[in-house]
């Protein structure tokens, strides 16, 4: 089969990992490309490295653009795609790699992002419990955030399986293209390299409700979050480390255990060899989670680290992962699970 696909936001990072993934789709053929402020440039001045199509002009981003393709994926700022894709028929496949579509609660929408809540789709993490059911021929598809993919991973397992209490922390480690492209005078080089910095403290982050969503689905209870978000000076890649005080006797065997259950058949999550510790170096450009679990039996809790590139399974990969599914083709067709090293 030949899909016909169309990148809205395709001058964005988000958008030139989609086009970078689906240049060796074996399935796909790619259509029009839009964007915003960039349209009527050609898509090579953004995305030198997509030599293939460095020459296509970007286009408007309007919905007479988009229609007449069998996927269309829009990788454009929080509060966009409602718009946009309200005026796609149902026979194409949209999938919002934005956050416009992921969360249950109208009240947490309104809270984080403002204005009315758009409508909940199937949620584009494969991985967690009855996910890929629900993702399986659907026409609508939120991708997750790039944090609560990764962290979300990290810590299902051990909540659905009842090893720890509903309290959890993370510590995410980024790199600078998770706040996209727009010119930002904080993440200038001068201001990143040689410097690591947290930001959204306090509860402040936007992906904080969407990581409670998930993680209490798996707890089966409310869990409680606390998010603290670091920028580190490197392009990309996220490195969470994520604790929780144990419930009842747990050591490191009987908790890597219940991971390499849960995650054992799983194409793009791979708990390490004991002794071997996620690193982002190791998932570039790879649609991976990398794992590691351990107890710390003097703090009494569970640490599991986890590593991944917020472009690629974080947000673009996830995506291409989630139109396979939907359309019914293998699952990891398309999708690298070797990164770039050194």
């Amino acid at each position: 089969m030949t899909v016909r696909v169309a990148v809205a936001g395709a001058s964005g990072y988000a958008g030139g990992e989609l086009l970078r993934l689906l240049l060796t789709h074996p399935e796909v053929e790619i259509g029009a490309l839009t964007a915003g402020g960039n349209a009527g440039s050609r898509l090579g001045q953004h995305h030198p490295n997509l030599l293939p199509l460095a020459d296509r002009e970007l286009t408007e981003t309007t919905a007479e653009q988009l229609r007449g393709h069998d996927v269309v994926f829009l990788a454009l700022p929080h509060g966009h795609s409602a718009a946009i894709a309200a005026e796609l028929g149902d026979e194409v496949v949209v999938v919002d790699c934005g956050a416009d579509h992921r969360l249950n609660d109208a009240e947490d929408w309104t809270r984080w992002y403002g204005g009315d809540h758009p409508g909940t789709w199937p949620y584009g993490v494969p991985e967690l419990p009855g996910a890929r059911e629900r993702l399986r021929g659907t026409k609508r598809v939120a991708v997750a955030g790039c944090f609560p993919t990764v962290s979300s991973l990290a810590v299902v397992p051990a909540l659905a399986a009842g090893l720890v209490e509903p309290e959890v922390v993370v510590t995410a480690v980024t790199g600078t293209s998770g706040a996209g492209r727009a010119l930002k005078p904080h993440l200038l080089s001068a201001e990143v390299m040689g410097s690591a910095s947290v930001y959204g403290v306090g509860g402040a982050h936007r992906h904080t409700p969407e990581m409670i969503q998930n993680l209490s689905a798996a707890a089966g209870e409310k869990v409680k979050v606390s998010f603290t978000p670091v920028l580190a000076p490197m392009a990309r890649g996220i490195l969470a480390t994520c604790s929780a005080p144990l419930r009842g006797d747990v050591d490191t065997a009987a908790a890597r255990k219940v991971y390499l259950d849960a995650y054992g058949d799983e194409p793009f999550v791979h708990v390490l060899p004991e002794g071997t510790w996620p690193q982002t170096s190791s998932t570039l450009g790879a649609n991976t989670v990398h794992l590691q679990v351990t107890v710390d039996p003097d703090a009494g809790r569970l640490v599991v680290v986890g590593a991944e590139d917020n472009l690629t399974k974080g947000t673009a990969g996830g995506a291409v992962q989630c139109m396979n599914l939907a359309l019914g083709l293998p699952e990891t067709t398309g999708l690298p699970t070797a990164g770039i090293a050194p």
